[in-house]
């Protein structure tokens, strides 16, 4: 049995040497204590915005079984203090660094990432998923045609590899992601939390005190993964998933439905090294299935047709 295998995957023209990376905002610099950051495929960084923000009203976090709902609020310092402080941090690893920026408009996203367009940077994630002021605070992602629009302008402001990144709370994922392949995106990441809520029955209060807020964890894998496979149908550029990715086994689904790549998020708050045993996980499992690539496993997933007319709607549509 051959022990070689190339774990190395690409997302448009960034090569990187595993398929696992963070999810935004679930990653620090003090992850360093505990794993090598040499080792990722990728490192993506806490959304920045161009204004300062101190984040949503505590509490920001609650427990859920299978998962947790957050309601940071994307805490930012702003772009100086990004290219100050955080980049010097990351200069001496020779993994890819990814920016993930927000902002409230269209022309806010492109004036961002021709400000991050810089020496260091890999590749910019726009975090599409965040309210629109244009749209009457929809987020982007919700409506194909915002989507294009600020994928259109980001394409226009920089030359780094853009990233689009989703939510799952529209009706027409596919739609989206079209749009965004349209408009130049080389990416999408799908896709960010799904909107949810929890009330606590001793006060009779939301748990959070944004109200609502995102679920994630191994609760939301079954519909992003759902989610991959429909849009691995529908465009051509890479997908990154990204929803309750804990185990090497996870990403390897992903894999199959569709995805280049996995982000992995609340696995990381509960095990702080466990991207590098995703990617353990990853090596072990071709060895044994004697795969020689990982890539081999994108897009795998083998579906038959029903035979009987009353199971026909569990076959992908032609």
């Amino acid at each position: 049995m051959s022990t070689a295998v190339t774990l190395s995957v690409r997302i448009g023209d960034l090569h990187l040497r595993n398929p696992v990376m963070p999810a935004s905002g679930t990653f620090a610099e003090d992850l360093a204590q505990v794993i090598d950051f040499n080792r990722l495929g990728a490192i993506v960084t806490k959304t920045i915005t161009r204004e300062l923000r101190n984040g949503n009203p505590l509490p920001r976090v609650v427990e859920q079984p299978g998962g947790m709902i957050n309601a940071i609020g994307i805490p930012s310092k702003g772009v100086p203090d990004f290219i100050e402080r955080t980049m010097p941090h990351y200069a001496p690893y020779d993994t890819p660094l990814v920016v993930s920026i927000s902002a409230p408009t269209a022309e806010g996203f492109a004036s961002l990432a021709a400000e991050l367009t810089i020496p260091g940077i890999a590749a910019i994630e726009a975090n599409i998923s965040c309210p629109n002021i244009e749209e009457d605070g929809k987020a982007f992602a919700m409506r194909a045609e915002s989507t294009e629009n600020v994928t259109r302008q980001l394409r226009a402001a920089t030359n780094l590899p853009l990233w689009m990144k989703l939510t799952p709370n529209t009706g027409d994922m596919p739609d989206v992601a079209r749009a965004a392949e349209a408009a130049g995106a080389d990416a999408v990441v799908i896709a960010n939390t799904i909107l949810s809520m929890a009330i606590d029955l001793k006060t009779f209060k939301p748990c959070l005190g944004n109200i609502m807020g995102g679920l994630s964890g191994p609760a939301v894998k079954p519909i992003i993964l759902r989610h991959v496979f429909q849009c691995a149908k529908a465009v051509s550029i890479p997908i990154i998933g990204c929803g309750g990715i804990s185990t090497a086994e996870d990403a390897i689904e992903y894999l199959l439905a569709g995805a280049s790549a996995v982000q992995v998020g609340t696995a990381t708050f509960l095990q702080p090294a466990a991207m590098t045993t995703i990617i353990d996980g990853l090596e072990t499992f071709c060895i044994r299935r004697e795969i020689p690539r990982i890539t081999d496993l994108i897009g795998a997933v083998v579906v038959e047709e029903a035979d009987e007319p009353d199971v026909a709607w569990l076959s992908p549509a032609s």
